[in-house]
């Protein structure tokens, strides 16, 4: 008799069951909406995921590796991560944090948890602002990457780089010449959102948009260039966390409609170009550098 042929493990999750789901270097509640079957025994399937509170807009598909069950452990890694990814969340309650673009979250009192407080929080975001970046398949994955390899790998970006944030811009501002000749209103935009970008970036990165794992670096690189920005000595891989941070911070601004939706095109375009050419502007591996272990 010929071998029985070799049966698919069902699938992980259950269609609508509650889940953890990655999207860039956080850990999101989601609903399961759908299931891929790969065909192919010992294959991953593949799940349409909702995150709860986001539209429906927001719905993709993701690999079996970025979902992550409902449980304590990994609601308790949900946890690390925000507090890593958020070190604002440190700032004395009697002082002004320096990303003023945020207001400081007052203590809420009652029996809801923090987690729920978190959500919360994200879903009155989501609700109250029309900011939503396309942000291409390639890009999450760079960013998840980065955070595992700093998180996980123990490894750091060495600095200075050399494709610096202030060399990706500008590089990136010469390649819209053609279409946008210098004098022209567009081209002017897009100098002015460059502008912003790097200022951004410098006011952002010691409060936002580092992990705990990066401190001691960003504390001795400050040191070892006293008089320079940090776009001078950050590359790109710190600045699509910026991106990524981007909705938030432009919704605590008194931008009008018509300046954010200029904003998000502009970054939609430099994500597109990221994306284009990340072998040039990404490293592809970070190295360990043992005087900042801890």
């Amino acid at each position: 008799m010929p071998p029985k042929a070799a049966k698919q493990a069902p699938p992980l999750y259950e269609v609508s069951e509650r889940v953890l789901c990655f999207h860039g270097p956080l850990l999101y509640e989601a609903k399961v909406l759908e299931i891929k079957n790969p065909g192919e025994p010992g294959a991953s399937y593949s799940y349409k995921v909702h995150y709860k509170g986001w539209k429906s807009s927001w719905d993709e598909w993701v690999p079996q590796d970025r979902v992550l069950g409902w449980n304590d452990e990994n609601l308790q890694k949900q946890k690390e991560l925000r507090e890593e990814h958020n070190p604002k969340k440190k700032v004395e309650k009697d002082k002004k944090p320096a990303h003023a673009e945020e207001p400081v979250v007052p203590t809420v009192r009652g029996q809801k948890r923090a987690r729920e407080m978190d959500m919360d929080k994200e879903e009155d975001f989501i609700k109250r602002h029309e900011i939503k970046l396309n942000v291409p398949e390639i890009i999450k994955s760079l960013l998840v990457d980065d955070w595992e390899n700093v998180t996980k790998n123990g490894t750091l970006v060495k600095l200075p780089r050399d494709i610096t944030v202030t060399m990706f811009l500008n590089d990136y501002f010469e390649s819209t010449e053609t279409s946008y000749p210098s004098g022209s209103q567009q081209r002017q935009s897009y100098e002015e959102i460059i502008q912003g970008l790097r200022a951004y970036f410098d006011k952002c990165l010691g409060t936002m948009l580092l992990y705990r794992f990066e401190r001691d670096q960003y504390n001795e690189i400050k040191k070892e260039y006293p008089d320079k920005n940090m776009c001078d000595l950050y590359g790109t891989e710190h600045l699509l966390r910026l991106f990524v941070t981007m909705p938030e911070l432009i919704a605590h601004t008194n931008m009008d409609t018509q300046a954010v939706n200029a904003l998000r095109d502009h970054l939609d375009n430099i994500m597109l170009f990221i994306s284009r050419n990340h072998e040039k502007y990404i490293l592809s591996e970070y190295e360990q550098l043992l005087k900042y272990s801890q």
